[in-house]
């Protein structure tokens, strides 16, 4: 075997310093999520993906996205945003209507029930996100990350018919 396939087929491990910060980027991410998802449910009765549905659903146009836009916003399949809209219903917080232009299609309505309860649980929700996020970091370091993690979730989302994304499942 020659040098150059060899060094081809060589993994980029990651240096000294990346293998830190993807660590810190993976402990702080898990941490983060575990801290607003106790937040919500202690203080409004629901996990952070279901606070997630429902703020994409107060903010669409008469609070009523199709299912197939709502998971492509909250980055989940399709299965997984089944069961959160199954029990979104039972709480009566959302509702389900069938698409007139589309059979097989349905929206995602979010409910009077649905708005005051996400309306109770906003303001504690983002105090918990200022201060275990915003309030621990610079303005400077804010932008730095906003940028970095937007080139990131555009170089994951690739915009091909055939690509694997979580939605699409």
């Amino acid at each position: 075997m020659n040098t150059a396939s060899a060094s081809a087929e060589e993994p980029r491990w990651l240096t000294d310093e990346e293998q830190r910060t993807w660590r810190a980027y993976m402990n702080a991410a898990t941490l983060l999520e575990d801290h607003l998802d106790r937040q919500l449910q202690r203080d409004a009765g629901m996990p952070h993906v279901y606070y997630g549905l429902l703020v994409q659903l107060v903010e669409a146009p008469r609070r009523r996205l199709r299912m197939t836009e709502l998971a492509m916003n909250a980055k989940i399949t399709r299965s997984r945003l089944s069961h959160a809209i199954a029990r979104l219903e039972k709480n009566g917080w959302v509702r389900r209507e069938d698409c007139p232009s589309d059979k097989r299609g349905q929206f995602a309505v979010l409910t009077d029930a649905g708005y005051e309860v996400l309306s109770k649980a906003a303001p504690g929700h983002v105090e918990a996100v200022r201060q275990a996020f915003f309030d621990r970091i610079t303005p400077e370091q804010h932008k730095a990350l906003g940028e970095a993690m937007r080139i990131i979730a555009e170089g994951l989302q690739p915009k091909d018919a055939g690509a694997d994304l979580p939605w699409l499942r």
